[in-house]
């Protein structure tokens, strides 16, 4: 993939505090659409309409529980107006303290009654819908929520914080479709990256190439950031699955020139951990500015890299002492190389 330079993107997607009289029109039944959410329109819902399985006294409850302004479920401190509608704490001041739905001024009361209520209530996961047969005490369920194995994955471009959210077909669609990253099927590599002035290098510089390799899909990362006082280059590779099986799975890394090279080896983070906190932990191949610039020969004023890869699957360990079953392993212990 020839690229003449490495562009930066960026984004300030961001949700905007809707006024009075948007949440009350959605008092009133009215459909009120998220400001900033940008292409996000292909994530799976996941509201937080009543739970499927659940008896009706408990659905009502769960219902009494239902943030009527975001639709969250509510947690203490749950407040209430004079005439006994309740909202949520976080909504309290994105209301401007009026109740949403009698438009009374809200004082400091809280619905004790309520909370109460909701210790004794049991619901199954949000995520029942796609798999999570778990039920938890309504105040541990959040908890359990923020680390699901069922829960969605975050869209793994990292040039503009995008929100969308779904399984991995939507994910790979979505970023065929919207981001326009280049797809590509096997499980060896060879990309040149190109960049007219290597001495420009900013935070915000991503690629991204997404593998289909063994049936499942990886996401090859190659950006420019400063590490310290210096500039340094960074590839790695994601797996679009859970971290578990991701273990799965081994790759390699090699750049190099002049007679030089550099080699990686190791096993690809989940998309589960966050671009940045893959980058951040320096998971990857590090090039310094220096030695990229050698790799490019010429007058070392542009930076010419060749990146070579290949993603493999591990073997199971007790075959790893025959000799055809570990002609295809290399293990997956990350160690940096230079020849």
């Amino acid at each position: 993939m020839d690229l003449d330079d490495l562009e930066c993107v960026s984004s300030s997607d961001g949700l905007m505090d809707e006024d009075e009289d948007s949440v009350h029109a959605r008092q009133r039944g009215g459909f009120i659409k998220k400001h900033g959410v940008g292409i996000g329109s292909i994530g799976i819902g996941l509201g937080t309409g009543v739970p499927s399985g659940l008896t009706p006294a408990a659905a009502s409850v769960h219902e009494l529980l239902e943030c009527p302004v975001c639709t969250n479920s509510m947690y203490p401190p749950i407040h209430q107006c004079h005439n006994g509608h309740t909202l949520c704490s976080t909504c309290k001041s994105r209301v401007h303290n009026r109740c949403p739905t009698c438009r009374q001024e809200l004082g400091d009361i809280r619905c004790l009654a309520l909370e109460k209520v909701a210790e004794a209530l049991e619901l199954p996961c949000k995520y029942n819908s796609l798999g999570c047969p778990e039920i938890f005490p309504y105040y541990s369920k959040v908890k359990h929520e923020f680390q699901c194995n069922f829960r969605p994955y975050n869209c793994p471009y990292a040039g503009s914080e995008c929100s969308v959210v779904g399984d991995i077909p939507i994910l790979v669609t979505h970023l065929r479709d919207d981001h326009k990253v280049d797809m590509h099927s096997g499980c060896t590599f060879n990309h040149r990256y190109v960049k007219s002035n290597p001495r420009e290098v900013e935070n915000a510089t991503w690629m991204l190439t997404v593998f289909n390799c063994f049936g499942k899909y990886f996401c090859l990362h190659f950006e420019a950031f400063q590490l310290g006082v210096a500039p340094v280059y960074m590839a790695f590779l994601r797996f679009m699955g859970d971290e578990n099986e991701s273990r799965n799975y081994g790759y390699s890394l090699e750049v190099g020139g002049n007679n030089r090279k550099i080699i990686w080896e190791g096993t690809p983070r989940s998309i589960r951990d966050s671009h940045r906190k893959v980058r951040d932990s320096h998971d990857g191949l590090i090039i310094q500015r220096n030695m990229a610039l050698f790799f490019s020969g010429g007058d070392r004023k542009e930076l010419k890299l060749r990146v070579t890869g290949r993603i493999w699957k591990e073997q199971p360990q007790q075959n790893l002492d025959s000799t055809s079953s570990s002609a295809g392993c290399i293990p997956t212990q990350s160690s940096l190389h230079l020849s």
